[in-house]
Order: C-alpha cells, then structure tokens, then sequence
C-alpha cells in the first residue's frame, strides 16, 4: 500500500511539475516522499528557491502561508488545511493588535508559528533557529514585543539579559507537556546519554540539557558530539531522520507528562498523510489563497528574518 502511493505520489509530482517540502515532524513515511526536508527557516528559505510552479507542503498551515508569502506567482498547496498549531491558535490577529496597542514603540518579533495576519502586524519574524540572532540585531535600548511563544521568548531573554523584552503568553502544546521527573528518570537509565531540547521547552527542561537548540541545530549537534545516546526533548518525528543521518547512535524520545496522550508528537503535523498528499497532487487543491494586501505586509517581516538569517 505503502509503496503504491509512493510510487503514484511520484508520478503525479512529475506530470504536475511540483515539489514537496516537508518538515522534520512530519510521519517517516511523508519524509520520504518530501523533495526537501527541514525545519521552519529552511522551509522557508527552500520555498523561495523552487523553480517548479507547484508547491505542495507536506507541514502545517502557516507554513504553506509563509511559502504563498514568498512566492506569490506559484501555486501553494496543502494537503490538510485543517492541520494547524496550537502556537498559531493561541495569538489571534484581532486580540494580538490590542495587545501591540498596549506597547507603543516596541518592535515586535513574532515567531514564523503564527498565522499571515499575526505575520502582516510583526516587524521581523524569526525561527527557533534565529530567535537570538534576530533580537541580538535589534538595539540593547529598543523594547521588544515576542510572540506567541513564551518559553522561546524567556530562553532568548535569559540568553541575552534584556529585560525590556513583553512576552506573549502562548506555548506549543507537545513542548509544554515534558515532564521533569521523568526525563531526569531516563537520564539515570541511560547515564552515557546527552540530553538536546528544544527552546520552546519549559525553563527547568532546557536547564538540565547538555544542548539546546531547534531541530536543525539539535540534528548537527548529534553529529559533532562524541556521545553515542542521546535523549531527544522535541518533536518524536525528528527521531526518523536522527536515525537516517546517524544510524550508528541511539536516540531516546522523551516522556511527556502523560504517557497516554501522546504528547510528543504534534497531532497537527501527524495529519499529514500519504493518502491526503497524493489526493492534493491529484485535485491540485486545497490551495493557499492569501489577500495580497496582507501578502505584502507578512512579506516584509519574513524577508527582514531570512536577510538576518
């Protein structure tokens, strides 16, 4: 089953002229069919190079919007429109402006897990790959607003001692739910094992790890690093391409809270199906339609993130 779908994926990405870019946290066997695989920023930096007409990204929601953003003259599909981000719901466009109301003045840097319309109010976006680096290049003296993600934004305060930074109160729903208990448990199990976790993580998870860093960083980490174990503290669809890169080591996901919910996994992502990307080839829909007034207006903070790079 598996391998006829992969194999009329190819076929129809072919008398389509289209590519799939795809995220690291997408399911192994949506990795595999992906023409690019990679985190938020370089998803975004690959969408502007496509020279195919049609994208099809194998992600969620705003990340099919951030590739429209950018290339506006192709067309943009995603296969489970419905596939959206807990960081993206929580900061709504309309409830957002009120919230810049009540900082005049301040830059706003709004992290790329935000919708177009949350993306047309920010002055520069950033990733969890460039977060530090995109506050570092905004004057000591400037007060900054961070959006949505609160534990990214106090990991980038605590980085750089700004205290003029405003956070919005919004987090990722797989990150937030890492238990501390339970990884330092697994850390006794597996003493030789270094632990990586992502920014967006709670505060007292990325204290106890010996890296952190996005799913890019946390990936190249696994490489350089001596250490034969690793327990990973992110997304559990990194581990597929942690284990393709590196077969020779082992990684360990990490436990959420509650074992039962499946909490490290983002439902969202997991959506995305080979079933769902071979019938959105096929349809050439669902597409990303975006009103170019918005359009412009994202385009800017976008391009202001990826010139910072």
């Amino acid at each position: 089953m598996v391998d006829n779908l992969l194999s009329r994926i190819e076929e129809l990405k072919r008398r389509k002229g289209a590519v799939i870019l795809a995220h690291y946290y997408t399911l192994p066997e949506v990795q595999a069919v992906a023409d690019f695989l990679g985190d938020s920023l370089a998803l975004s930096i690959e969408a502007q190079k496509v020279e195919a007409r049609t994208i099809l990204f194998a992600g969620v929601h705003f990340m099919a919007e951030t590739a429209k953003v950018l290339c506006p003259d192709k067309k943009v599909l995603i296969p489970v429109p419905e596939a959206s981000c807990s960081l993206a719901d929580g900061c709504e466009a309309e409830a957002f402006r009120r919230f810049r109301a009540r900082y005049p003045g301040h830059t706003v840097v709004s992290y790329v897990n935000t919708s177009v319309e949350i993306k047309a109010q920010t002055d520069v976006c950033c990733t969890s790959s460039n977060a530090l680096k995109v506050v570092e290049s905004i004057p000591a003296e400037q007060p900054i607003l961070f959006a949505p993600d609160r534990n990214l934004g106090a990991y980038v305060q605590k980085l750089t001692g700004r205290t003029n930074m405003v956070l919005w109160d919004g987090a990722c729903h797989v990150h937030e739910e890492f238990s501390l208990e339970k990884l330092l448990a697994l850390r006794e199990e597996h003493p030789a094992a270094e632990v990586v976790a992502h920014p967006e993580c709670r505060a007292y998870i990325t204290a106890v790890a010996d890296f952190v860093g996005s799913t890019a960083a946390i990936l190249d980490y696994c490489g350089r690093s001596d250490a034969q174990e690793f327990i990973v503290v992110t997304e559990a669809g990194i581990l597929a391409e942690m284990q393709r890169r590196y077969p020779r080591k082992r990684f360990i996901p990490a436990p959420p809270d509650d074992d039962t919910c499946g909490c490290n996994n983002c439902v969202y992502m997991k959506m995305v199906t080979l079933e769902r990307i071979a019938a959105c080839l096929e349809n050439e829909s669902p597409e990303v339609v975006i009103d170019e007034q918005v359009r412009r207006a994202a385009e800017r903070s976008i391009r202001r993130m990826i010139e910072i790079g």
